[in-house]
């Protein structure tokens, strides 16, 4: 007879929690919902010391007693990245839950249109984070022989379109990158899962994609196909503690779409 496995359960009131890109958007919504969850330690990490300070200061309105640290850094370069993980290490003694929810500057654009030299760059920026981050937590979780990685690409990566061409492929990348990690780190007790939104609508990006002609057009349909409504941070924010707390502790290596309805990726 086999015998199952038994696992040791990450407890959220005993974690420590690091989020990239958590300055705004989905990051920020994420940290005041850790907050709520009972995290004691929260990192937050974004490239502007002055949004990070605005970041920190608004989880603490909403939850007081939190700690929340704010790590200066742009985690698409390998030296950054190793400061921002490292300096939350050193910070919180561990980094439990990583949450990379970092976000490229660049929208959607038809593949013609896209100058040559841009192109190499968009990759590095929306693909890059996610994968530095991880290598770096990753010793440090097995060791634990437990941790949480999530991270956030878009149904981009999962449904065909015009426009997101070479944004669609670094977004597959991430969401492959997770399945592949997921496999990996179950068997030091790590689950890797991703999420793929579409849009989501009060975040810098949403103003962005909607103010050029373009995307404006484009999203403007999805918006319409949002039958259950437009996605907000919070409801990626919600999903995110879910996975990483004891009721997500079966979940892993899945590329779950919170969209309203947009489509069944």
């Amino acid at each position: 007879m086999n015998q199952a496995v038994s696992r040791q359960v990450l407890r959220l009131e005993e974690a420590s929690v690091l989020i990239t890109g958590g300055t705004s958007g989905v990051g920020l919504a994420t940290a005041i919902e850790f907050a709520r969850a009972g995290v004691p330690r929260i990192g937050i990490n974004g490239r502007d010391a002055a949004r990070g300070e605005r970041a920190r200061a608004a989880v603490l309105a909403q939850v007081p007693a939190a700690r929340v640290e704010f790590f200066a850094g742009d985690c698409n370069d390998a030296g950054q990245a190793r400061g921002v993980c490292e300096g939350a290490r050193a910070a919180f003694g561990s980094v439990d839950v990583l949450v990379n929810s970092t976000v490229g500057p660049y929208g959607p654009k038809l593949f013609h249109n896209i100058d040559f030299e841009e192109l190499q760059t968009i990759v590095l920026k929306q693909l890059m984070a996610p994968i530095l981050t991880s290598r770096l937590v990753w010793p440090w979780m097995r060791e634990r022989k437990m941790g949480v990685i999530v991270n956030i690409a878009s149904d981009a990566g999962k449904v065909a379109t015009p426009g997101e061409s070479v944004l669609g492929a670094a977004m597959a990348g991430i969401i492959m990158f997770s399945r592949g990690l997921a496999i990996e780190g179950k068997r030091d007790g790590i689950r890797v899962n991703c999420l793929t939104p579409s849009i989501i609508e009060g975040t810098i990006t949403y103003g962005n994609v909607m103010a050029d002609e373009f995307s404006g057009k484009l999203f403007g349909k999805a918006v319409k196909m949002a039958q259950l409504g437009l996605v907000q941070p919070e409801d990626l924010a919600a999903m995110i503690v879910f996975l990483a707390g004891p009721h997500g502790a079966r979940v892993t290596g899945q590329a779950i779409s919170v969209n309203g309805g947009i489509s069944a990726a």
